[in-house]
């Protein structure tokens, strides 16, 4: 559904993605993981036609997403960035109401408030729906912009670190939903993520990123390895599983 080829991309002059190949399916979820700068964001916003690429290509469902006309793409294409304005004088609901804009040939209909208000309650929002975005916690307001993506009913779902601001609960149960979101939706979905041992739990797969490249991919075994965190991080680090469920730990370097 999402194909990314050979894509380099730049900002202010500075090589920022240096050849990157990879692919989401529907109902795969890939996970983004690399340090500050490798390049997670820039992706995202290249996925996303916020930003050109230098060269390279990305496609949706087999077509050029420059082929696309802006509204047809918004049908296809979601993107949550990382961080949601504080500043907006929208309440939650009318946030939420703009994902149905590009499905919109006049007003909203009955069946588009009913999906608004569906998702305000799956998501656990449907309380705040009359608070102005600006009021609410940085997690509130991602969750908020997480719900205005869903309603586009998107094919391909940008999330951009969506759990940077959540507590511990609420990271774990918003990656549990986007999981749940690919497999029962059938969406291809991205998202960047900086806990590995999270992602690791969450993601179907993985790629690792370092200056702009992919340095390992594939699931989460095959990615999170002692030499590719070393080059991703420079740390090192403990990886296994108890009962199943992935670990990563980092241990303490020398002080000089």
């Amino acid at each position: 559904m999402l194909a990314i080829d050979d894509l380099h991309a730049t900002l202010d002059g500075n090589p920022i993605l240096k050849g990157i190949t990879l692919s989401v399916v529907p109902g795969r979820c890939l996970g983004l993981l690399g340090a500050n700068g490798a390049g997670k964001s820039t992706m995202m916003k290249c996925a996303a036609r916020l930003i050109s690429p230098a060269s390279g290509g990305i496609r949706i469902d087999g077509r050029s997403q420059s082929s696309y006309p802006r509204r047809d793409y918004a049908k296809l294409v979601a993107y949550v960035p990382q961080h949601v304005p504080e500043d907006t004088p929208l309440s939650v609901v009318e946030m939420v109401q703009l994902g149905r804009t590009p499905h919109l040939t006049g007003a909203l209909s009955a069946e588009d408030r009913e999906k608004v208000v569906v998702t305000l309650e799956r998501l656990g929002i449907d309380k705040h729906a009359f608070r102005r975005v600006g009021s609410l916690s940085g997690g509130e307001r991602q969750r908020v912009a997480l719900a205005r993506a869903l309603v586009q009913e998107p094919r391909v779902l940008l999330l951009d670190e969506p759990t940077s601001a959540l507590d511990l609960k609420h990271q774990m149960e918003t990656m549990s939903l986007v999981r749940s979101l690919a497999e029962t939706r059938n969406l291809a979905v991205m998202i960047a993520v900086h806990d590995l041992a999270l992602a690791a739990r969450y993601c179907t797969d993985l790629a690792l990123l370092s200056q702009g490249r992919i340095v390992a991919e594939g699931e989460w075994r095959e990615v999170l390895t002692q030499p590719a965190i070393r080059t991703a991080y420079d740390v090192d680090a403990l990886v296994g599983d108890v009962d199943g469920l992935p670990y990563v730990l980092p241990l303490e370097t020398e002080a000089a």
